[in-house]
Parts: structure tokens; C-alpha cells; sequence
């Protein structure tokens, strides 16, 4: 989660959401993803859709089954669904985004069921390093 929040710092310098995430195989970082949205002028630009991206190029394949993902914050609906279709079966974030998160919201694609092509649903850990991350916003 240290390595998210030093990219979370970078993403809040260059005037973006301060959000980082990486996506870890065998205790080895194999994706990272900054934020992006206002810098390149794209919704789209996610972090953790940045750090699936590294990682799917960087593991030559879009299975991303065996890595988990970290971020600063809970994947949105957007982030979750990639996070489904790559079937990332761990995930663990720092601060939840009550009205638009996978998880949290309403929106709960991180626990949905009824697309069967995406198994099982993935493993939450929450919380972990949030009074740190909170902090980004300051």
C-alpha cells in the first residue's frame, strides 16, 4: 500500500484525484497505475485501469487471476468491472467511495454473481493504511 501512495502523490503533483494502485504476483509488483483523469483529459484514466493495463502487457495475458490489486481507494464501478473481467481475486484498498465504488455503493459489481463468465467474486480486504490515504486529500 506504500507503493500506492507514492504513486497516489505523484497523481495529486500533476493535478489529478490522488489515487495509485498496483497489481502484485508472487510478492512482485506486476502493474501500477497512477491517476490520470484531469492530466490526459480521459473519465477513463484510472488508476487501477492503468495498473491492469501495465500488468495484462507486462504478464502477456489478461488473466490476472493469481494477483491482487492495492489501491488507495475502492475501485468504482468502471475500475470493478475491469477487475471482473480480468478475474483479479483479491483486492485491498484504503479508503471506500461510498456513492460509486464496486463494493460499497449501491453498484455492487465487485459482489455480483449473475455474470457467470466471471466466477467467483473477488476477496475484499478494506481499511488498511486509510488514515494515510485520507491524508492525500489535505
Amino acid at each position: 500500500m506504500n507503493k500506492c501512495i507514492e504513486l497516489a502523490r505523484i497523481a495529486k503533483e500533476r493535478g489529478d484525484s490522488p489515487v495509485g494502485s498496483i497489481l502484485v504476483k508472487n510478492n512482485t509488483i506486476v502493474g501500477e497505475g497512477i491517476e490520470g483523469g484531469k492530466t490526459f483529459k480521459d473519465i477513463t484514466y484510472h488508476s487501477e485501469i492503468e495498473a491492469i493495463r501495465d500488468a495484462t502487457k507486462s504478464l502477456n495475458t489478461s488473466d490476472l487471476s493469481d494477483c491482487i490489486l492495492f489501491s488507495t481507494h475502492e475501485p468504482c464501478i468502471m475500475c470493478s468491472y475491469a477487475i471482473r473481467h480480468h478475474k483479479i481475486n483479491t483486492i485491498v484498498f484504503a479508503i471506500p467511495v461510498n456513492d460509486v465504488g464496486g463494493y460499497s455503493s449501491k453498484f455492487k459489481v465487485l459482489e455480483d454473481l449473475s455474470v457467470k463468465k466471471w466466477g467467483s467474486t473477488p476477496k475484499i480486504i478494506k481499511g488498511i493504511l486509510e488514515k494515510e490515504c485520507l491524508a492525500l486529500h489535505e
